[in-house]
């Protein structure tokens, strides 16, 4: 049965990513923003001073449907820091907060390109959307194959996000012009592209390749017939990387998630160097050791114990406490 740790802080709440898109509909806003001015702020759900990154609850005037906007201070671009660059210009501004001896502390403002903040909206959103952003402590439980089939599985079956939006990339209807590589075989193909939380910047290289089966959810459904589709990921993934971004194998981070943001099987990968949400050991799975466990044993995923995070208002933490040992 499952088993529950004690109480623990929660992972700061997932920025938003590209797999968490809602369905498009005709409330949308996305084909006519071009600012925030009719943004009415309700509620700031989580400012999380670590990531720089504040998650807020409100509405667009004239718009129904409720709206969630996440806005992230962007990393710094090394080629933006050379001696020439907009960054040491009569253009920016010093303003001093003290100094003391030979220590200066200011307050400095670039120029204003310099000073992007990545914003990701989400209208119209859910109650679901607005509690997976808000600070929550979590548990981390340690799902049996028994535990998985009679509770897990049902739940996520009612419970998860519309994937309309991901079989729109598959199908090439949106985002086509993102895509960085394609294998298009219906067995062993993917699409590889970036996640949203990427800002483009090679130091904090972040990419998803998304399969174009549609009966894998999970690690969970992982078996031998599915190693040559893993294999190709990983070859074709690592090789598309170095021919675009001069990364190789040893220098990425490639990993499966479980639980997964949205149950359609993807893969990660991100620069080893880059401290990217979600590298934790309760939830990110290597692919080399996916791979390695079915050739150990075929139906590896099927018998193992794996750990998950979950939040305690989530109503899966609900039904997993009245089973707990």
């Amino acid at each position: 049965m499952a088993t529950l740790t004690q109480e623990a802080d929660c992972p700061p709440p997932k920025k938003q990513k590209f797999e968490e898109k809602p369905e498009t509909c005709k409330n949308g806003i996305h084909e006519s923003l071009v600012d925030l001015s009719s943004f009415q702020l309700e509620k700031v759900l989580h400012n999380n001073t670590n990531r720089k990154t504040v998650c807020l609850k409100g509405k667009f005037v004239s718009k129904q449907g409720e709206a969630l906007v996440l806005l992230e201070k962007t990393a710094f671009a090394e080629e933006n820091l050379k001696q020439d660059s907009d960054y040491f210009t009569k253009s920016s501004a010093l303003e001093k907060v003290f100094h003391n001896d030979i220590y200066g502390n200011y307050n400095y403002f670039p120029k204003v390109n310099l000073n992007t903040i990545k914003a990701t909206i989400i209208h119209p959103a859910t109650e679901q959307h607005f509690l997976k952003y808000s600070p929550q402590k979590c548990r981390v439980v340690d799902e049996t194959p028994e535990v998985y089939e009679k509770i897990v599985l049902p739940h996520l079956s009612s419970e998860q996000f519309n994937l309309k939006w991901l079989y729109n990339i598959l199908e090439h209807k949106s985002e086509v012009e993102r895509i960085i590589f394609e294998d298009p075989d219906v067995e062993n193909g993917f699409i590889l592209l970036p996640d949203l939380k990427w800002n483009g910047e090679v130091d904090t290289l972040y990419l998803l390749g998304i399969v174009h089966k549609r009966d894998i959810k999970s690690l969970r459904d992982l078996t031998a017939q599915h190693l040559p589709l893993l294999k190709n990921i990983q070859k074709k993934g690592i090789e598309s990387i170095k021919s675009k971004y001069g990364l190789d194998g040893s220098q990425l981070r490639i990993y499966l998630h479980y639980q997964p943001s949205f149950y359609h099987l993807h893969v990660h990968f991100t620069y080893i160097q880059h401290e990217a949400p979600g590298i934790l050991a309760e939830r990110a799975h290597l692919l080399s050791n996916v791979i390695s466990n079915i050739e150990l044993l075929p139906n590896y995923y099927q018998k193992v114990t794996l750990p998950f995070v979950v939040r305690e208002n989530d109503a899966l933490f609900k039904k997993l406490q009245e089973n707990v040992n």
